[in-house]
């Protein structure tokens, strides 16, 4: 009967002239097409996106976009084109079939169909409490001088033994952490699975400053790696570079100050625990992004990061770096990174980000006077965001691209830039992602769209991961209108379930 549907719709709406006297080999053509097609989604119902690729059936082939097929039908006597757009009925039936077939909601693919707006699927995995915990966390951070007397006044709580992190895990943790080790993660790995979101194990404890802590973060960074093999819901790994090098020691080869002999050897030791980390990475299949720092340290990080890439990236996209486009210079390292790969033969990983150091980066220049890499306003960095987004898109065969922000715009850039440049929604080189806790209308509206979307969801231990938090905070407050965008959503959410 379905297939009746499609045979009549097609030869109602599409009969060009050129099939006038071949009209029964057209609707036995189109017969065939149909059952391909939804075989097609059919089998990859769990991705629910169109391949590009040729398929060949008899007489005809099938050229599959991301927004439009077009078949191509030869014939001895000639040959004929018809357009299958997500415009016409005809698209919206085989999504129609495919919702019947899945017994799920589908969106189809293409401009126009994505909403950052639809809180039901934003909310979807928040149980009520959730949802309530998030309203008044939200509404305290909204409040600045909280946000400005939080650090202190807990730092000095826990630093005398008052009992108080029982309420930080059950408040601020709970909202924007998985708990306190990989195990107690599972809870949040699954929750943003069903939603179709991944998740990126984040060891975020700090403080360490010795061997034995680098060593241990290295084994723990491993450890994620392990835990993620094989497992689809953990696609991406991550690590921060100052949890396995001195900071101090970063800053000196950062500045070519000639290093001590102690140094050189701690300089080897810490290079080795990157190499294993992502040889380790490399060995299981899954990829591992080396987070970015501040200014005064990166250049070192950045030469490390490309150097594991020679290493490791020959083949598939494993290590990526990360590109902090609030500094007036990372279009343009971007840019020279991906040259140097393509002259090298290996895949340029790129996490693209804002920026988290702002404050501290201006700061530091004026202190000791001198000029800021800091983008000159807002408007600067969106746009140089923006134009690194393209530039991958651009080059997306050889550019694995981690958009991370919560800036929506930016995200309908990338959404956008997909549809016109005919990439899959799912290619395995783009994905976006956000922080657990934050912009769930964009992540799992995105995934719900058929995107691949990533959520980095921190863990470690209440006391070392306060650092982290505590720079959440700082960061929502300082984004305009971000607080009033979440309590916004939040509230649209509650009103819709009467709660």
């Amino acid at each position: 009967m379905l297939c009746s549907v499609f045979i009549e719709l097609q030869y109602l709406d599409f009969s060009p002239p050129e099939f006038n006297d071949v009209t029964a080999f057209y609707l036995q053509a189109f017969a065939v097409i149909h059952l391909s097609v939804v075989l097609y989604f059919t089998l990859r119902h769990n991705n629910l996106s169109l391949a590009t690729g040729t398929y060949q059936v008899g007489c005809f082939k099938q050229l599959y976009h991301r927004d439009k097929v077009a078949f191509y039908f030869e014939f001895n006597h000639g040959s004929a084109k018809i357009n299958y757009s997500k415009d016409n009925e005809l698209f919206a039936l085989h999504f129609l079939i495919l919702r019947m077939l899945n017994n799920e909601t589908v969106a189809a693919p293409g401009k126009g169909t994505l909403s950052f707006e639809n809180t039901e699927i934003a909310f979807r995995h928040s149980t009520n409490k959730d949802l309530k915990r998030a309203y008044w966390l939200f509404r305290m951070i909204n409040m600045n001088f909280l946000v400005k007397l939080g650090p202190p006044i807990t730092n000095f709580a826990m630093k005398i033994g008052l009992p108080i992190k029982g309420l930080i895990k059950a408040t601020i943790f709970a909202h924007f952490c998985g708990g306190e080790a990989i195990s107690e993660c599972d809870r949040s790995i699954k929750n943003l699975d069903e939603g179709k979101v991944g998740t990126i194990l984040d060891y975020s404890a700090e403080g360490g400053d010795n061997e034995a802590a680098f060593d241990h973060t290295r084994d723990e960074i491993k450890l994620t790696i392990e835990r993620a093999k094989g497992d689809k819901a953990i696609p991406i790994t991550v690590f921060k570079p100052t949890g396995v090098i001195r900071f101090a020691l970063l800053e000196k080869l950062d500045a070519k100050t000639v290093l001590t002999s102690e140094e050189e050897a701690e300089w080897k030791k810490a290079q080795d625990r990157v190499l294993a980390i992502c040889a380790k990475a490399h060995e299981l299949g899954v990829p591992v992004m080396i987070d970015a720092e501040e200014t005064w340290i990166q250049d070192t990080i950045d030469a490390l990061a490309l150097d594991m890439m020679r290493k490791f990236n020959k083949k598939d996209a494993i290590v990526y770096n990360t590109y902090q486009l609030y500094r007036h210079d990372k279009l343009q390292s971007l840019k020279d990174d991906h040259a140097i790969a393509i002259k090298e033969g290996f895949i340029l990983g790129a996490k693209l980000v804002r920026g988290a150091y702002m404050e501290k980066e201006r700061k530091r220049a004026a202190e000791m006077g001198y000029e800021c890499q800091i983008q000159p306003d807002k408007q600067s960095t969106d746009r140089d965001y923006d134009d690194a987004v393209r530039f991958c898109i651009d080059n997306v065969e050889t550019i694995a691209l981690l958009a991370g922000t919560h800036n929506e715009q930016s995200c309908r850039v990338l959404a956008d830039l997909l549809d016109e440049k005919k990439v899959l929604h799912n290619h395995p080189h783009v994905y976006f992602s956000q922080l657990l806790g934050m912009s769930d209308n964009l992540s799992f509206n995105l995934a719900d769209a058929g995107y691949n979307v990533v959520k980095y969801v921190p863990y470690g231990p209440v006391k070392s991961v306060l650092p982290y938090l505590f720079r959440r905070a700082q960061e929502n407050t300082a984004i305009a209108g971000q607080m009033s965008r979440e309590l916004g959503l939040i509230l649209t959410e509650k009103k819709r379930r009467g709660i």
